[in-house]
């Protein structure tokens, strides 16, 4: 079976919240293409859209632009559908059901995603 390696994390400056503990980069396009596909993990993708075709559960999808500043929230994405495509959007981060309201998480947050492999952060 195969799996996306633990990349990294992501929290929500905005809200003080951590969205996800264990982020795993979707980098390259058959990463992207795959998605959470068999898996039960974050995922962070580059791109605008999300499909959740032959996935067993649902998620919650994050829109955020180049700076990392929310642009979408999708919550529930139920198994079987494609998410809308946003535009101004630069990546998505895919995320277990219920995170973005747990966490408050709304348009306008900055995000940060911190990626342990090289103790780097994308732009916030």
């Amino acid at each position: 079976m195969m799996f996306f390696p633990s990349d990294g994390q992501a929290f929500n400056r905005t809200r003080q919240a951590h969205l996800a503990t264990a982020l795993s980069v979707a980098n390259t396009h058959w990463a992207r293409l795959r998605g959470l596909l068999g898996l039960g993990t974050n995922d962070f993708r580059n791109g605008s859209g999300v499909h959740t075709l032959g996935m067993g559960f649902p998620i919650d999808v994050l829109y955020l632009d180049r700076g990392l500043k929310v642009v979408g929230v999708r919550p529930n994405v139920r198994p079987w559908r494609f998410a809308p495509v946003l535009r101004q959007a630069a990546s998505v981060l895919e995320l277990p059901c219920g995170t973005a309201a747990e966490t408050n998480t709304a348009v306008g947050d900055t995000i940060e995603i911190t990626l342990s492999k090289d103790c780097t952060q994308l732009p916030a």
